[in-house]
């Protein structure tokens, strides 16, 4: 027997399951954080005085500050540790987010959120990458679980907001005890994550710029080229789909659809619940139908579901679209970068880090794109990008992995 055989077989260690509450805990944080400050973009709009041109743009500044970071992930994780990365980004974020809702110019605002989203990339690779470590001393699958986990503190972050939001309680200090609390909790589990650095976990998670310069040059066929293109389609596909319900869906139910200002988040809060749903759900049902056939049939549950809700407008119909956009493309961005990941002819991690890297332009382009539209024609109509998105997963599903035959 080999000894990964051994560490397959061998069940966690105390320090195994002790490291997985911490790397859960960081997800959950992470999700949670972002997520108190999405309910209140429409308060800050106002505040600001910006248009949906301005908003749009604004905050296409979060992740394009994430585009200008995610690369460097790689090289602080491999000097600092995945763990002591994450925890610190974790605060990071938070801080930012802070800044960022109390903002006196919408220069500024945007400036905090580029500062967040460049925290963001880094916690958001150092987490993953510890996550693959204590996945190692587990010996089996338990990365999806932590993502659930993310959708989880998303669904309390949106939840905290309403609250926040129903009790009128200033930005200020709504943000500042969120901020508090959960970078009180990302510090306390540094103490029960493992110890040191794990060299061949952290670098199967992630890749430095030199090393993805060096598989390009080095050339890889065209196959490789086309799945790395389509799998960075699809995982953006993903992307902008659930931007539409993290950006424009508090605003959409509140502004055009004239929702109470405690129910408008409820759109927000659906999408990211439907999707803690789908990520629970995805695995089993990716074992047995294959990613190919779960990407396309989830892709057609959010645009048939968003496409009704547009068609037919209600506060009621809407919530349930932007639920069931979540739902639907809840594995569409873990399947693209599993495949992309497993690419012939390149490193474990270069494929997996080009993608997570550029299916963030869907989050850059999606916002200023449906606020253009929003200026012009209506929000309504910017927000036809959701579905459409998703049909964009469903004709490119090909490219993912179809149903394994059974042993």
């Amino acid at each position: 027997m080999t000894s990964a055989e051994t560490i397959r077989r061998a069940a966690p260690d105390r320090a195994a399951r002790r490291a997985r509450i911490a790397v859960s805990a960081l997800f959950l944080t992470n999700g949670a954080l972002f997520a108190n400050l999405l309910p209140r973009y429409p308060e800050i709009k106002s505040q600001l005085g910006l248009d949906n041109v301005g908003y749009g743009i604004a905050i296409a500044a979060f992740p394009a500050g994430a585009i200008a970071a995610g690369l460097l992930a790689a090289v602080l994780i491999r000097r600092f540790g995945s763990a002591r990365v994450a925890v610190i980004g974790t605060v990071g974020v938070g801080v930012s987010l802070l800044a960022a809702a109390l903002a006196p110019t919408g220069i500024l605002f945007a400036a905090a959120l580029l500062l967040g989203g460049a925290f963001d990339a880094i916690t958001d690779v150092g987490q993953n990458a510890h996550g693959l470590r204590v996945q190692r001393r587990y010996g089996r699958s338990i990365i999806n679980s932590f993502h659930a986990i993310w959708s989880i503190g998303a669904v309390l972050g949106g939840g905290m907001a309403a609250v926040a939001i129903a009790l009128q309680l200033p930005l200020a200090v709504h943000l500042g005890i969120s901020t508090a609390v959960f970078a009180a909790v990302a510090l306390t589990s540094l103490f029960f994550c493992l110890p040191g650095r794990d060299e061949e976990a952290d670098a199967e998670a992630t890749a430095e710029p030199a090393e993805i310069e060096k598989a390009v040059r080095r050339g890889v066929g065209p196959r490789v080229v086309f799945a790395v293109i389509a799998l960075t389609l699809i995982a953006m596909a993903g992307a902008v789909a659930e931007d539409a319900g993290n950006s424009w869906a508090t605003l959409y139910l509140g502004e055009s659809l004239g929702a109470a200002a405690a129910v408008a988040p409820l759109g927000f809060i659906a999408l990211v619940g439907a999707q803690f749903i789908g990520r629970m759900l995805g695995d089993g049902m990716t074992d047995r139908f294959g990613q190919r056939a779960v990407a396309r049939v989830g892709g057609l549950i959010a645009a048939v579901g968003m496409g009704l809700a547009l068609l037919f407008p209600s506060v009621p119909g809407t919530i349930a679209g932007f639920a069931a956009v979540g739902f639907g493309i809840a594995t569409l961005i873990p399947a693209a970068m599993h495949a992309a990941d497993e690419l012939p002819g390149l490193r474990s991690g270069v494929g997996l880090t080009m993608v997570s890297w550029l299916l963030r332009l869907g989050f850059l382009l999606s916002p200023p794109f449906v606020g253009f539209i929003a200026e012009h024609e209506s929000l309504r109509a910017g927000l036809i990008v959701a579905p459409a998105a998703a049909l964009v997963a469903v004709l490119l599903a090909g490219v993912l992995e179809g149903r394994k035959p059974r042993a």
